[in-house]
Formats: structure tokens, C-alpha cells, sequence
């Protein structure tokens, strides 16, 4: 009896469009980019536009990758679709694999699951970026499965500083402004694995090959594949 190819494990990316959307992140373009990054490292990869329609259909998938922007931008108001808050707890109490990036960082404000998975955020007024550009971003946690071997990342991006990191996050990797450290590569395990990169604002970022090797290896650990 012929042995059957096993299944490729299962990703959803929930792109910002709508409500989730904004002037200065590309999403559909960059979402594209990080599908094809996964699927040449064997996942099963799906774009959902509609973030809520994403959460509320997490059953079966192994990792969700949330690339979307801040629902109450412009002074939008809390919006909480019933669905979308089951699917994003019950996923999580399962312990699916979460992946933030970029603008991830202020999105899906209206459920506080994420904020509190992720171990981190954006904050208005404290938080911030210098001019988009080359950059280095530097390891110096290399005693994780997501950096063992892994050398700098030389990137052109868009830079977040002075995040909120919580203190149980483990930081792998921080850029430099000034002088001053700034956390950019961070995982939590609890309540599930997940990982945050605060890189990818738009398609030059995921020009790098080190990035690409990054998120493949998040995307691995944090659904234990």
C-alpha cells in the first residue's frame, strides 16, 4: 500500500484591509511576500483580507500570522465581532502559533487575547520610528531556536522604538538609534508560543534573506512543527 504524503502544515495570514488598513503599510503586497516565504518552507499558506473572518476560522490551522494595521486609527471606536473573539480564544487555548509583525504591534485592539499572547505593543505617544532606511539589526540572544546560527539581520525597513515589551518577553534581537536599544525580535510560551517582529513595513524588508530565514524559523517553533 502506497504511504501517503503527509499533510503540509497549515498558516493563515490575516492581511489588514478595511478597518485594518491604512495609508503607509502595503499589506496585500507584503502578506504575498510572507506567504511565499512559508510556502518555499513547506506550509500550506492562505491570505484572509478579512482579519475577523480569519480569527472566527482558526480550526485546523497550526499558525496564524497577523499583518494588519490599527482598528481605531483616526478615533475608531472598539468593534468587537463575537466570532472573531471565540475563534482568536479557543485557538489560543489549543495553542496555535502566532506570528505578529510590523503594524501587528497595534492591531486587534478589540481583543485583548492578542495584546496579551504577544507579550508587547505599540503605544501612541511614546512609541516611534526614524526615517525609513538600511539598517542592521543585531542578535544577541543566541541561545534560542530562532537564532542559534544566526547572524545579523541587514534590512531596509521602517524601525519601531521604544515599544512596550513586557518583561516575561524574551528579546532576540535590537536595533540602534542614537545610541540607544531598541527590542525588535521577541518570542513568549505563554499563554502559546509566540513571536514578534516588529520588521516587514513593506516589500524591500522582506528582500532579505535573513528575515526570510527568520520568519520560516518562527513560523517552525512557534507551531512546534
Amino acid at each position: 500500500m502506497e504511504r501517503s504524503e503527509p499533510e503540509a502544515p497549515r498558516v493563515v495570514i490575516a492581511t489588514g484591509a478595511g478597518r485594518y488598513a491604512d495609508p503607509w503599510h502595503p499589506f496585500p503586497a507584503t502578506s504575498a511576500r510572507i506567504a511565499e516565504i512559508l510556502r518555499a518552507d513547506g506550509w500550506d499558506a492562505a491570505i484572509d483580507d478579512d482579519v475577523d473572518h480569519a480569527l472566527a476560522h482558526l480550526d485546523g490551522v497550526d499558525l496564524l500570522v497577523v499583518n494588519a494595521g490599527d482598528p481605531w486609527r483616526d478615533g475608531g471606536e472598539p468593534r468587537v465581532d463575537p466570532a472573531a473573539a471565540a475563534g482568536l480564544a479557543e485557538a489560543i487555548a489549543r495553542g496555535i502559533g502566532l506570528i505578529g509583525v510590523h503594524a501587528a504591534l497595534s492591531s486587534l485592539r478589540d481583543h485583548p487575547a492578542w495584546r496579551e499572547a504577544i507579550g508587547g505593543e505599540w503605544a501612541p505617544g511614546t512609541s516611534w520610528h526614524p526615517p525609513i532606511g538600511d539598517a542592521r539589526v543585531r542578535i544577541i540572544d543566541t541561545g534560542h531556536a530562532l537564532t542559534d546560527g544566526a547572524t545579523d539581520l541587514e534590512v531596509f525597513d521602517e524601525r519601531y522604538s521604544d515599544l512596550v515589551v513586557d518583561a516575561d518577553a524574551r528579546v532576540l534581537a535590537v536595533h540602534d538609534v542614537d545610541g540607544a536599544e531598541h527590542a525588535a525580535v521577541w518570542v513568549r510560551e505563554q499563554p502559546t508560543r509566540a513571536v514578534v517582529s516588529s520588521l516587514g513595513h513593506d516589500e524591500r524588508a522582506y528582500d532579505s534573506p535573513a528575515l526570510a530565514a527568520l520568519l520560516q524559523r518562527a513560523a517552525r517553533w512557534a507551531a512546534r512543527v
